[in-house]
């Protein structure tokens, strides 16, 4: 994660939006407590006081943010994510040969109260989620996937693929030892998104080469 002095990679901005790259260990918005006050929102903050958040990446998951820029902005780019009207686009480093070469993984999410921060998937009281996931390229221990989410449910991509029997590679909440051990951090990025522009009305897409 940058220093408090770095700067952030500004992957897109205009007088309505800004897109970032949010590096790995970086949260996205503030937590609790004073030590979790360094966040991807409070340092755009500080150089753009009117910028609000309207999606989350993962503190362990790298890759691309958008933010609004005034408050039409942040309306309409909230009612795009509520309403699944945006792309987003992942990629994913995970354990194991795949065998199949596409897929999708339709299991609900619900908090896992016992076991905080985790999530797992729940038929009774869980909500919707939908991964879907493509091969990219195959490994000896490992394979390269595309993944677009089509809900937005927090760790979705990482208990879906899971679930699956393909944890990611560094997953520290959800994959055994041994394959937490074979990345320093989260094989997971947020390469792509494409949203519809609140204020030219097109599309406008972002994107963050994958660092891994």
């Amino acid at each position: 994660m940058p220093s408090r002095g770095s700067p952030l990679r500004i992957l897109y901005r205009d007088e309505n939006i800004i897109a970032l790259e949010k590096p790995p260990g970086m949260l996205s918005v503030p937590g609790r407590g004073p030590e979790k006050q360094d966040s991807l929102a409070t340092r755009v903050q500080a150089e753009y006081p009117a910028a609000k958040t309207v999606h989350r990446l993962d503190m362990a998951t790298s890759g691309v943010i958008v933010m609004a820029l005034d408050a039409e902005a942040h309306r309409e780019l909230g009612r795009q994510f509520e309403h699944r009207e945006v792309s987003k686009k992942y990629i994913a480093v995970v354990h194991g040969v795949v065998a199949l070469d596409g897929g999708e993984v339709n299991q609900p999410i619900v908090k896992d109260f016992d076991r905080p921060p985790r999530h797992k998937i729940c038929q009774q009281y869980g909500r919707e989620a939908i991964s879907r996931w493509k091969v990219i390229e195959r490994e000896n221990d490992r394979t390269r996937l595309a993944l677009s989410p089509i809900t937005g449910r927090s760790h979705q991509l990482r208990i879906h693929l899971q679930s699956i029997g393909h944890p990611i590679l560094g997953d520290v909440l959800y994959a055994p030892d041994e394959v937490r051990a074979m990345s320093d951090r989260l094989l997971l990025h947020a390469s792509e998104l494409t949203v519809t522009h609140p204020q030219m009305k097109q599309p406008l897409t972002m994107r963050s080469d994958c660092p891994f």
